[in-house]
């Protein structure tokens, strides 16, 4: 591990991997400071109050490891522990329900970001696979409670249209978590040039995945290529509003991608993403350390590095949840 990684806040804005003591040994190993970690995405409000249950019994069995993020001191803190700070989040607004008493509730267990939908139409707007109708009028209310109890709003399965409104609708920061840009790949989960520049005009945030059926090469990829994707956004938006968004998949097989490619996670087939298989130098999370490796080798400032492998992160994430 190079002494920019180790001695940097190292800060992945989405995992969505099978949470467990090997995934959590190789966030140490890849030396994450902390990760939004995924404990929704169709699941009602009961489900996701039982993964979160889970999520923080296994933070207790791996107090040497990990420890619960619920404001940016924690994740300061976690630095200095050599600890993964696990930030809850949601990748679908689904579990609020019709109930804008249960984003409080949820805040208060922990929650730190929410995305909106996930793919298709939810009560609050619509996905990034069907027709968008935009931000419904339950969504502005949904935004506004989301600002003021500092749930950060995600947008990166989100439909265009919704997207825009959401944007101009939060008076915080709102972020792409894990996207990639269309100008290297079309692709209805990536976004355009004009969606990147109008995210980044407004104050949001810009999470790159690497996830691969979204990058230029597909799973030919490798870690140069995820690099490109980065510099690629930079070169639009400016290195201030960009970070890492991994999207790591790990320990979950054929069955999970099933689940997650229809809607509501039983119904319709929404996409299929193929084989998935995350690009060469970077198929880990304990991998991590090869990233700013290949941000050193491309040419990048070690001022560029460290803002955008997670000090960006850090930043736009006070903004929103408060010191």
């Amino acid at each position: 591990m190079n002494s920019i990684h180790a001695n940097a806040i190292v800060i992945d804005g989405l995992i969505i991997s099978k949470w467990d003591r090997s995934v959590f040994e190789d966030m140490s190993k890849g030396g994450l400071t902390a990760a939004n970690c995924t404990v929704s995405v169709w699941e009602d409000f009961k489900g996701t109050v039982h993964n979160i249950a889970q999520m923080k019994s296994l933070i207790r069995e791996n107090a040497d490891l990990l420890m619960l993020v619920r404001n940016t001191r924690d994740i300061e803190q976690a630095k200095l522990e050599r600890k993964t700070g696990i930030i809850l989040g949601f990748q679908n607004a689904h579990a609020f329900e019709d109930h804008l008493g249960h984003i409080e509730a949820f805040a208060d267990m922990g929650v730190r970001v929410v995305q909106l939908c996930y793919n298709t139409q939810n009560l609050i707007g619509t996905g990034c696979y069907e027709r968008d109708g935009g931000l419904s009028g339950y969504g502005h209310e949904v935004i506004a409670e989301m600002n003021r109890v500092g749930i950060m709003v995600d947008l990166s399965h989100v439909g265009a249209k919704t997207s825009e409104e959401a944007i101009l609708a939060s008076r915080k920061p709102v972020t792409y978590s894990h996207c990639l840009p269309a100008g290297l790949k079309e692709h209805p989960r990536n976004k355009s040039d004009e969606q990147l520049r109008f995210i980044a005009e407004h104050g949001g945030f810009i999470g790159v995945t690497m996830f691969p059926p979204f990058l230029r090469r597909g799973i030919e990829a490798t870690v140069e290529d995820y690099v490109e994707a980065l510099d690629y956004v930079i070169n639009l938006v400016g290195e201030d509003c960009v970070g890492v968004g991994t999207d790591h998949t790990q320990g979950y097989g054929q069955d999970f991608f099933e689940h997650l490619t229809h809607d509501k996670g039983r119904h319709r087939r929404l996409t299929n993403f193929g084989t998935v298989l995350n690009p060469v130098g970077i198929r880990t999370i304990g991998e991590m350390p090869n990233l700013t490796a290949a941000m050193l080798h491309a040419g990048w400032p070690t001022r560029k590095i460290e803002k955008v492998i997670g000090g960006n992160w850090l930043r736009v994430f006070k903004e929103v949840w408060g010191a």
